[in-house]
Order: structure tokens, then sequence, then C-alpha cells
């Protein structure tokens, strides 16, 4: 029984150096690279973070997928992946508060106007204007989950107006909590702020398209750090040049990398960042390794994720 680790973006993390993190946590384990992954036969734990079409069906014996992260969207999308192997997730805090600090540094960015300076000292101007109030600024945080919650307590924290929007009724201090279709567009209405944190489910594939951000506020920046699937990007574009909306702030795209002639990249309503917003993993990686030993002891999995909700 293997584990074998084929990560795919050596940009971001080289699967040696994640097979050496793993194997101090459990250094008699039989982890393998993609570079030497020995028998195919013998690979029953497969470790990614991007995903191909059918590659589950190169292991005859896999069992487990775990993914470096908490979106499996690209796992559950093949519509080979037999129905036995279980998919698991990474659930750590030091990813969500990183999204947090992102999306509450784009707003802050916007709220002190930093872009209209940046661009007036190559102009050699010298115009000044009053900075936003948080007392008087709504943000509002779609997703409710353990990463929406860490971003939304972070602009309470920093004494924002919060709005959140979620699934299923809840009830957290310091956040107006909202729930289905008539909430929704009630907190696109109110926000300056659109934080979108929601996974990719069947729901929510492409709920981002012109009718609904006909139901934002036209002053609103739209920041996505959730799954880029859920934004029709065309529509996107056709809605700004509408003024349905101030801008987009997106870490996530359907397609990444983003393809040099994406009319994203020179939209002037459009800032771009290479899906970095959550970006380590912290001791989350523990969780890999004990899976790994779970599955050799035929022990309940961490963070299995559910088919049928996504997630």
């Amino acid at each position: 029984m293997a584990l074998l680790i084929d990560v795919k973006h050596p940009d971001w993390m080289k699967d040696d150096e994640l097979r050496a993190a793993l194997l101090r946590y459990y250094p008699e384990a039989d982890i393998r690279t993609a570079e030497q992954p020995g028998n195919l036969d013998e690979i029953e734990m497969l470790t990614v973070s991007g995903y191909l079409p059918r590659e589950a069906l190169r292991y005859p014996n896999l069992k487990v997928i775990q993914k470096t992260g908490a979106g499996v969207n690209n796992i559950l999308a093949d519509p080979e992946l037999p129905s036995s192997i279980q998919v698991t997730r990474l659930r750590t805090s030091t990813s969500g508060n990183e999204m947090a600090e992102y999306a509450l540094a784009y707003v802050l960015q916007q709220q002190r106007h930093m872009r209209q300076y940046q661009q007036q000292q190559a102009r050699s101007e010298w115009i000044s204007y009053p900075p936003g109030k948080a007392d008087e600024t709504t943000v509002a945080v779609l997703g409710l989950g353990r990463i929406g919650l860490l971003v939304a307590q972070r602009f309470v924290d920093n004494g924002f107006n919060v709005l959140g929007w979620s699934r299923r009724p809840r009830q957290i201090p310091g956040i107006t909590c909202h729930v289905d279709a008539d909430g929704l567009n009630q907190a696109l209405a109110l926000s300056d702020y659109v934080i979108s944190v929601l996974p990719s489910t069947p729901e929510t594939l492409g709920m981002f398209r012109r009718d609904l951000f006909e139901r934002f506020n036209p002053r609103s920046l739209f920041i996505n750090v959730g799954r880029g699937d859920l934004v029709n990007e065309a529509e996107l574009i056709d809605s700004l040049d509408a003024g349905l909306l101030a801008g987009a702030v997106l870490d996530v795209m359907s397609e990444e990398p983003l393809p040099a002639n994406n009319p994203l990249w020179l939209h002037p309503k459009v800032q771009l960042t290479p899906h970095v917003s959550g970006y380590h993993l912290g001791d989350a990686i523990i969780d890999i390794a004990e899976n790994y030993r779970r599955l050799q002891k035929g022990e309940p999995l961490l963070n299995l994720v559910d088919r049928g909700q996504g997630y």
C-alpha cells in the first residue's frame, strides 16, 4: 500500500517537498512522487492539487484521493471517477485566515483610494479623496462555512457592518445573516463589497451571471476567493461595462492559468491574482499523513467529502 503525491503545481509546492514533510510525521510510510511512482498497482492513496480527467483510472487499486486544499470540484467533475473511491480535503485555519487578509486588503485598498493615487502619481497629479469609513460601509460574505466565518469575523473586528448569506439559517454574533434567494437579493442590494467564499456545487455553478449582477449595489466591489466556475466571466464583463457593479477582484478563474487572450486581463475594472488568497497549508499537512495511516488501519478518514453536496 503506497501513497502517491502528484500535486502538479511546482510553483506552489513540489512533490518531493511535500513527501519530506509527510515523512517527518510518518517516517515508515511508503510515500512516492509522480517522478518515481513505482508499481501503479500499489498506489491506494493519491494526493493532488490539480486533477486530470480519468486520472483515478491510472491506479487499479486506488481507494482515496486526497486534495491539498478545500475545493474538490475538479475531482468530482470527473464523470468516470469510480464511486468506490473516497475523496478527502484539507481543513485549515491557516489558508482561511490568509483569505480573510486578502479580502480585507482589497477592501482597504478601495476604501483608501490606493489605485487612484497610484494612477495619479504617474500623471504627477495631487488630488485627495476622503477615505471610506468602516462603520458606514457594509460587507456581505457569501458562504458562512469555516472559511467564510473567518473572513466575516475579520471585517467585524475591523468595524465594518457585516452581512452573511448561506444556504441554511445561521445566527452569528456581530453578523446579520440572510438565507434563501430573497435574503441573497437583500444582501447584494445593501452591500458596498460582496465577497464570495462559496464552494462549487450544482447549485452554485455559474450563479454569478448578469441577472444576479443586476441585483448588486452599483457602487459595490465583487471579490471572489471561492471558486472560479461560480462566475460567468463573459456576463461579468458585460455587467461591469453596464455599470451594474463598480469592479471585481478575482483570485480564482474558470480556467487556470488564465489564457493570455482572456479579456479579463485588460479590463480596467478587474483586478486579478493567480489563486494565491489562501496559500499556506500550515499544520493541515499532518492530516494527509493521518488519513494514510487511517486508510491502512481501516479507520474513518478525516474531512471526507460528501459527493452529493460537493464538499
